[in-house]
């Protein structure tokens, strides 16, 4: 390479220690400030522009720094939340992999199973049986409790019929009895049935009183007695007495005749008075007859209900006379009265009823032959059934009924 030398200045090479000389020089040509002061600026303006940069790269790191720092906790804590999510499923899973085991432990084996199976097989079996026996054996009890309900029914008709002449319940009942029997579709019923069916046939034939019409009628007539009311007596003056009244100005003061009819307005004789007398009622006799009155009409109510004629016939009857003897016949109201009584009167309220115990007695026979039947005991049928014809307790029977109708 070729260098250059450099160029010596003649001011370079002057000796240092010359004097310098006093002479005037020209004015050395001044640098141009502003072109420095430019320059300064702009490097201090680019060292301000770096150092800004500098601390805005600097903060940038630090909080991209911070933001990995909190990422890695936040990973952190969610990695050891999924860890203890892991154990407690594994904790989970563990434990019911163990109840599982126990269970599948728990379970029978096949031998066992068959051997259940086996007994289960067994028990249907025995509760078919049973199933069937207890059907056979409540049949025939159900066909004992109807037999027992029939004859429950004819003795219940008895009693009604006995103790209240009760026909229309006593009908009922013994229709009731027949349904049952009929039902049953047994020969050896037909002799019971055919004294049912009699009994029921005299009973349709019976006349049926209205014995609770008659009590409704009594009640009603009884609260009527309240009203009755004694009329005051009055003297009543015939026509011969109204002529004298009329003619007594035709004829002269001195006449007899006339005062002996002017006096006969006063005073009366009556040879035969004792046999028209009636007490005067008033008051507390008033009540007093009045309450007898309503008690006779009560005890017609008592004769009706119950079937007494004979009772009832005496409280009508007796009824009516307090009626006639201590109230005026004039009265309209005594009047309806003692028509109503007198109509009343003549009412049946007891008849003659048939007797139902020999068709207790066929029943019954009836009900031991089925139940020795149903027990299996080798009789021959009608052993134990009473001849129709055949004279006995039957024959003997009806001459007790009207004992205990008049009890």
């Amino acid at each position: 390479m070729n260098e250059t030398p450099p160029e010596k200045n003649d001011h370079s090479t002057a000796p240092a220690d010359e004097p310098k000389l006093n002479t005037p020089s020209p004015d050395p040509i001044a640098p141009p400030v502003t072109a420095e002061r430019r320059s300064g600026n702009g490097l201090a303006l680019l060292a301000l522009l770096v150092g800004a940069v500098g601390i805005a790269v600097g903060g940038w790191s630090a909080w991209q720094w911070q933001q990995v720092r909190d990422g890695s906790n936040t990973q952190q804590t969610e990695i050891a939340q999924a860890i203890d999510e892991a154990r407690r499923l594994a904790g989970d899973q563990g434990q019911r992999s163990e109840r599982l085991e126990r269970r599948v432990e728990a379970l029978p084996t096949a031998d066992q199973m068959a051997e259940q199976q086996r007994l289960l097989m067994t028990l249907q079996g025995n509760q078919q049986s049973l199933a069937q026996g207890l059907s056979q054996v409540m049949g025939e009890s159900r066909e004992a409790w109807r037999l027992a309900e029939a004859e429950h029914l004819v003795r219940l008709g008895m009693l009604r019929l006995s103790a209240l002449q009760d026909i229309n319940s006593a009908t009922a009942l013994l229709q009731a009895a027949d349904d049952i029997i009929r039902v049953q579709d047994d020969p050896l019923a037909f002799a019971a049935r055919g004294e049912l069916i009699k009994a029921l046939e005299a009973l349709r034939s019976l006349p049926k009183p209205d014995r609770n019409g008659l009590y409704l009628q009594l009640a009603a007539l009884r609260a009527q007695v309240d009203d009755l009311q004694a009329m005051a007596p009055e003297f009543v003056v015939d026509e011969r007495s109204r002529a004298v009244a009329m003619d007594g100005t035709t004829r002269p003061w001195w006449d007899w005749q006339r005062w002996r009819d002017t006096l006969a307005q006063y005073v009366r004789l009556d040879l035969h008075a004792d046999q028209d007398i009636r007490p005067q009622l008033a008051g507390q006799t008033l009540s007093q007859v009045r309450l007898t009155l309503s008690l006779a009409m009560e005890q017609a109510q008592w004769g009706a209900l119950n079937a007494r004629q004979d009772v009832y016939e005496g409280a009508v009857k007796q009824a009516r006379e307090v009626l006639e003897q201590y109230f005026d016949a004039r009265n309209a109201s005594v009047q309806s009265l003692q028509q109503r009584l007198g109509q009343l009167s003549g009412q049946i309220v007891e008849v003659e009823t048939p007797d139902l115990r020999p068709a207790l007695t066929r029943l019954e026979a009836y009900v031991r032959q089925r139940g020795r039947d149903d027990a299996g005991v080798d009789k021959p049928n009608g052993a134990d059934m009473p001849d129709a014809d055949a004279p006995g307790e039957d024959s003997e029977q009806p001459a007790e009924q009207p004992a205990e109708n008049g009890a």
